[in-house]
């Protein structure tokens, strides 16, 4: 019985070494700055961060791609509320804009990025949403959309401290963002092997 429970102990520590290595990867992965030369088909945004949306209005009023897919917006909101809301109005046409309202979760706001980019013929976008959010976002786009190419454009806001070590709230929203990510990496893994086979 000691043997065993000694053996519990050391895989437990092993699980947790490995959690914390992983982590530490994942939060030097996350610290990158976007980059504002490269011109794609599509501009994505999925909602639920600040920043978010007024930032990808920006890129998109900079010409920065010809679309602009804003995924899992309110049933009842419009465009002209979206720029009300952050402040940023088009000063160009918005017969490129697609809003998506059906999405409520990152694997729906793939599904329904996919459709659009299919729709259209889409063969690059690039991905706006919170910086800890982008490797779960990238990984959940690019399962349904192999062969697209992604630029990353994170979005960095102040409720969120870069120093998480610092700050519980920030912590908390980094390690269960890492978690989520963790499960879809080996949930599109595991399917990629089966697909082989």
């Amino acid at each position: 019985m000691k043997r065993l429970n000694f053996f519990a102990l050391l895989l437990a520590f092993s699980v947790f070494l490995f959690w914390i290595g992983g982590f530490i990867i994942f939060d030097a992965y996350i610290r990158i700055s976007p980059d504002y030369t490269k011109k794609t088909d599509a501009i994505v945004v999925l909602t639920g961060g600040k920043n978010r949306i007024s930032e990808a209005l920006k890129l998109y009023n900079d010409n920065m791609a010809e679309f602009l897919i804003i995924s899992g917006v309110d049933d009842k909101v419009s465009l002209k509320e979206l720029q009300k809301q952050n402040n940023i109005f088009l000063t160009k046409n918005d017969t490129h804009i697609i809003l998506g309202k059906e999405a409520t979760n990152t694997n729906q706001n793939a599904v329904e990025v996919s459709d659009a980019i299919r729709r259209n013929n889409i063969h690059s976008v690039r991905l706006v949403t919170s910086y800890y959010h982008m490797p779960r976002s990238r990984e959940e786009i690019l399962a349904y959309n192999p062969d697209i190419e992604v630029v990353l454009h994170p979005v960095y806001s102040q409720n969120v401290s870069a120093k998480w070590w610092k700050k519980w709230n920030s912590f908390k929203l980094i390690a269960s963002e890492f978690n989520k990510f963790l499960f879809v990496y080996v949930k599109y893994f595991a399917l990629r092997l089966i697909e082989r086979n």
